[in-house]
């Protein structure tokens, strides 16, 4: 309960900061533009609103339905659907009495600041953690892999070399550049010999929902114990490293796993190394799930010599402005595999509680700020798209009216943006079905 209670505090805490920049960004050129901002929320108010105060002009308040937020700009069509202001003369506070490029960057401000958040976010993060990864050459166990992994050839112990004999630098990146990229091949080193493991269309396909088919393999030394575990009750402690199961080798965590779960439900001998030095025999019943209640130790810093990266503050600004574009290319590669029949990408979509997944169960700052820059992106990139109700739909419109000098009727404004509402309100309610679905499967 505690780790549900800290993702959903972290979920809320980003989703919360996201919003409020990305207003801020309409509000500042709306301003900027003596444009009257009628109102400015934290998440939506139908009916009746949290916390409120009139500064000026404008009304600040936090709704009860967490959802977003939103800017009222007067004479504007938006989400509120107030039609009353627009029946009136055009006044010169108003949205529509400014020029096309002054209401174009008003549109284009919450994407705009969107963007420079992640910017300084990934600065910050750089400047403050550094960079740390697992170079490809450091994992000097192999790889483990799944049944999807098998099928294509590859096998536990593979020691990944390239891609497309481009070699490999960050292990976490083997994935995703296998489903992003267009990977025809895996070099790996098995025992003596170098393999080449063709990867075919069908394996990226089933990537998007098994992303994780291929891991990096490290000893099983154990880190702890759940409540009642029968490995703790039959003498296993903290920091025994598996050696052997019944006389079979069992050193890596794939091992382990294949063999705790072959002899379900039977009494064996487990050997490991305490201390370093003394071998020691364990007897124990492996229950029927096959597993026996204990955390292996997965502090990669324990088994392999990272690549580690300091930045100084000067350095980190430009390596924020990588980071953030390198993380909206490989999200738009990752959107565009929702278009693709063959991948049923769409099945994997996913609401507030698949973003809630991802943030870790205890609190990481290094790890929340990480993930509020990425959907920063996220955010930055989804309105820009051109839907009407979303600010790329309003640019799109306006583009069209610095091109052809012509301006879209109101009338068909306000259509467009209802059309707009519906469609994301289907997607709303797709996306978190989706959820709700795979709670119960």
């Amino acid at each position: 309960m505690n780790e549900v209670l800290i993702k959903a505090l972290q979920l809320i805490l980003s989703l919360s900061i996201l919003v409020i920049v990305h207003e801020l960004g309409h509000f500042f050129f709306a301003r900027l533009f003596k444009t009257r901002v009628e109102k400015f929320y934290l998440f939506f108010n139908p009916w009746f609103s949290i916390v409120k105060r009139k500064i000026g002009d404008t009304e600040y308040g936090i709704g009860w339905l967490p959802l977003g937020g939103y800017v009222k700009i007067a004479g504007m069509i938006d989400e509120s659907m107030d039609k009353e202001q627009l029946k009136q003369p055009p006044q010169p506070h108003e949205f529509r009495s400014k020029k096309s490029w002054q209401r174009l960057l008003i549109m284009l401000g919450g994407i705009l600041f969107n963007v420079l958040l992640a910017f300084f976010i990934y600065s910050m993060v750089l400047f403050t953690w550094g960079e740390k990864y697992l170079p490809a050459s450091s994992a000097k166990y192999g790889i483990m892999t799944d049944s999807l992994g098998k099928s294509i050839g590859l096998r536990n112990g593979d020691i990944i070399l390239a891609l497309d004999d481009k070699p490999v630098d960050n292990f976490r990146k083997i994935v995703h550049d296998i489903l992003l990229e267009d990977i025809k091949s895996i070099k790996v080193k098995r025992g003596d010999s170098i393999l080449m493991i063709a990867i075919p269309n069908e394996v990226k396909h089933a990537l998007i929902k098994n992303p994780t088919f291929i891991e990096v393999r490290f000893p099983f030394i154990v880190d702890g114990f759940i409540e009642n575990s029968v490995a703790e009750k039959a003498g296993l402690i903290k920091g025994d490293k598996f050696l052997s199961i019944n006389s079979e080798s069992a050193i890596f965590f794939d091992e382990v796993r294949e063999k705790l779960s072959k002899y379900r439900d039977k009494d064996v001998e487990i050997k490991v190394l305490r201390n370093n030095k003394d071998t020691i025999s364990i007897h124990v019943s492996v229950p029927n799930n096959g597993k026996l209640g204990v955390y292996p130790l997965s502090d990669l810093e324990k088994f392999f010599e990272l690549k580690k990266i300091q930045y100084n503050f000067f350095e980190s600004l430009p390596a924020g402005v990588i980071k953030t574009f390198d993380m909206l290319d490989s999200y738009i590669k990752q959107f565009k595999l929702l278009f693709s029949p063959e991948t049923k990408a769409y099945e994997s979509i996913g609401g507030f509680i698949t973003i809630g997944k991802i943030f870790p169960a205890e609190w990481d700052w290094m790890a929340f700020w990480s993930m509020t820059a990425f959907l920063s992106v996220i955010l930055a990139f989804m309105n820009f798209l051109p839907i009407p109700a979303l600010d790329g739909g309003h640019v799109l419109f306006l583009l069209y009216e610095i091109v052809t000098r012509r301006k879209p009727s109101e009338k068909f404004l306000e259509y467009a943006q209802i059309v707009g509402m519906a469609l994301l309100f289907a997607l709303l309610i797709f996306a978190n079905g989706n959820d709700i679905i795979k709670l119960f499967k």
